[in-house]
């Protein structure tokens, strides 16, 4: 991880920003509209280094802070949040591949990962396992040199378009002592592995830009070098994955939010009612300061949770999980305050409010539901694990 001057990081961001301004924010509201996965677009971004933020640059990646990473989902997600919410996803797929993987399975996967040439999806949840991770299903049974693995996994982002797929799977099979959290293994399937299949389209609320399907595993054979880690380490696997995963999420719901607070802010200047414009009405000023400062707070915990993170201090994964359930919960807030405020306009899909609110909600849910985050944050506070 290399060490960003306050004058580099500057730069980097005034980059991303132009990226986003240029290449996101004018498509946004159409692909949102056409439910367009712009894989073009996406390899622009990797092309910038945007695919494998943290990743180490022997093998292509960026080899950046969590620091740095949280500033540029946020600049992102300012463009397009749900754009910039399957960027991060794709990046939590890279560095558990970069911080878990063998030296062959590094220079094997991430190469095109960090182009971006190679999609990545995380496949985790299943239709009876969200929250409750250790109540995966899905089976991977040892078969010589192979594994084979059966099961279905649900919600997963880029499902059908993605090449890459980490999947968890139970390798304990019926033994009492390999339940719960042990027992599950991580493993590494290409697309185009005979039984892989994809079930069809969801139809969401929101991130409408990326594609949602369940990915099908039936009867896949795997050799055992795409194992990642060994033998009932997946849980863990998982989970480190998710600390920056979950700091990907908040940072993307911060983005959206200052999108809508900056459009808001324009608004309420140029709108006016019985003669004054909206900016002169006091409580508009309250409930702007509110936005402004939900919002800056929600960037300190953040960085906050960053900057243990890149330390690997021991209560980074509750700082991640405090950050995580603080900034979506207040994104969405912002959001959905910024279209009150624009009154019936924030209503219209040509204004790009109701887009975010949309995008954000489910920011809430994913990379562990909130509730899950105080679950977390309440067991540290009472000293247990």
């Amino acid at each position: 991880m290399s060490q960003t001057t306050d004058e580099d990081r500057a730069a980097l961001i005034e980059a991303v920003r132009d990226f986003a301004d240029a290449r996101l924010a004018p498509f946004a509201n159409q692909r949102d509209a056409d439910h367009e996965f712009p894989v073009a677009t996406l390899r622009e971004a990797g092309q910038l280094g945007l695919a494998a933020i943290c990743v180490r640059e022997d093998v292509g990646g960026a080899g950046l802070s969590r620091m740095d990473a949280i500033a540029i989902y946020e600049e992102l997600a300012r463009g397009d949040v749900a754009v910039a919410t399957y960027i991060s996803i794709h990046n939590m797929v890279a560095g558990m591949i970069d911080a878990e993987g063998t030296e062959e399975q590094r220079q094997r996967w991430l190469p095109r990962l960090c182009t971006m040439d190679d999609l990545a999806s995380y496949c985790l949840t299943e239709p009876g396992a969200g929250s409750d991770a250790a109540a995966v299903a899905t089976t991977a049974v040892r078969d010589g040199d192979d594994y084979v693995l059966t099961g279905t996994k649900q919600f997963i982002s880029g499902a059908g378009t993605s090449a890459v797929y980490v999947v968890m799977a139970r390798t304990g099979g019926s033994d009492p002592d390999l339940r719960g959290s042990r027992g599950m293994t991580a493993f590494i399937v290409p697309a185009g592995t005979p039984g892989l299949s994809f079930g069809s389209q969801e139809a969401k609320m929101g991130w409408h830009a990326q594609p949602t399907r369940a990915v099908i595993l039936d009867g896949v054979r795997v050799p055992a070098a795409h194992r990642l880690g060994a033998e009932g380490e997946g849980f863990g696997i998982a989970m480190r994955g998710l600390n920056g995963g979950r700091l990907g999420i908040a940072a993307a719901s911060i983005g959206g939010a200052q999108f809508a607070l900056e459009r808001t802010v324009d608004y309420v200047k140029q709108r006016a009612t019985f003669g004054q414009p909206l900016s002169t009405r006091q409580h508009v000023q309250f409930q702007l300061a509110d936005m402004e400062t939900e919002l800056q707070a929600a960037r300190a915990l953040l960085e906050r949770a960053a900057m243990k993170l890149d330390a690997k201090a021991p209560d980074a994964p509750t700082a991640c999980a405090m950050a995580k359930r603080f900034a979506t919960d207040v994104g969405f807030t912002v959001a959905d305050q910024a279209l009150q405020l624009h009154g019936g306009y924030g209503y219209l899909h040509e204004y790009g409010i109701e887009r975010v609110v949309r995008d954000l909600r489910v920011h809430r849910i994913l990379e562990g539901t909130n509730e899950m985050m105080r679950m977390i944050v309440g067991r540290a506070v009472l000293g247990e694990r």
